[in-house]
């Protein structure tokens, strides 16, 4: 890759656009997947999706152990099947220190393609589900804080405006 990819950081609006289908699986695609897996191990995440690094395709990658033979990319996933609920901390790298609770589907099922374009199918509960669930979130346009409950929000404000402030300074006040 010519260029170092950078984490996007909130509130920057790459992060809240809709991501679209990947169509053509090139080498660049595979490129792409191993920088952000690479990235994603330097800043000690678990996954990292294209919106984090500022392209709205839909891709994300994930490891939940950190052992490299665990690392999984997923090219233009679905989630279906969701059963029950858990509640858990989260973290986002787009959002560094933010640390909330968040309920999601305890076990689901995910449909995907891997870099050639052959069909994925996976059934996940406990971390793996919870990781599948926030990175296709960004591949939605929906942030950690928007999970946020009411309390929360009112204990991250002034994390939150911070990182407004420092995007405002950072673009000019755009």
């Amino acid at each position: 890759m010519a260029e170092a990819l950078k984490i996007v950081l909130y509130p920057d609006p790459r992060l809240r656009k809709p991501s679209t289908a990947i169509k053509q699986f090139t080498p660049e695609l595979r490129e792409l997947a191993d920088a952000m897996l690479a990235l994603m191990r330097e800043y000690h995440g678990v996954g990292l999706a294209a919106p984090q690094i500022g392209k709205n395709i839909r891709l994300f990658v994930m490891n939940a152990t950190g052992k490299p033979e665990d690392d999984k990319i997923y090219v233009n996933p679905v989630l279906i099947e969701a059963e029950d609920d858990d509640e858990a901390e989260e973290g986002c790298l787009s959002i560094p220190e933010l640390r909330v609770k968040v309920v999601r589907a305890k076990r689901l099922q995910l449909d995907a393609q891997d870099l050639e374009g052959k069909p994925i199918h996976e059934v996940a509960d406990g971390f793996v589900a919870r990781i599948w669930q926030h990175e296709a979130d960004h591949l939605n346009g929906v942030l950690l804080t928007d999970r946020m409950g009411a309390v929360a929000k009112i204990t991250n404000r002034g994390l939150l405006k911070d990182l407004e402030e420092q995007y405002r300074r950072k673009t000019g006040g755009k």
